[in-house]
């Protein structure tokens, strides 16, 4: 797998995480809004939506308590609880290596600054 591919694959990874954390915290949230707490296109929160649908991951139904009948709530299926702790493994995984990745780098950082301030 490519670079390219590699970071297609860990963007929509982390899409469909934050999707699915965010409609299992707030069913009722519409996609207007979940495009706006992502900040992606309504287009591609619907996007997003269908293509979890479509693999089972979440289903579509109506909003019973809400005065408006045409609100939906998008409910996570046992297929996508399963799914969502796994992505929550990757992106943990993920987030683990950025972090040490990171704080190795601010070490080298602080002992160049330090050597730079000694020299002085």
């Amino acid at each position: 797998m490519n670079d390219t591919t590699r970071r297609r694959e860990v963007i929509k990874d982390d899409t469909h995480f934050w999707v699915l954390k965010l409609m299992q915290d707030n069913p009722g949230m519409t996609q207007r809004a979940l495009a706006k707490e992502l900040g992606i296109s309504l287009g591609g929160a619907n996007y997003c939506l269908q293509a979890l649908v479509e693999k089972g991951w979440l289903k579509l139904q109506n909003f019973s308590q809400s005065k408006n009948k045409m609100s939906y709530a998008y409910i996570l299926t046992p297929v996508g609880i399963t799914e969502k702790a796994a992505l929550t493994g990757r992106f943990l995984k993920r987030k683990m290596q950025e972090y040490e990745n990171l704080k190795a780098e601010i070490e080298a950082l602080q002992k160049d600054v330090s050597q730079a301030t000694s020299l002085k």
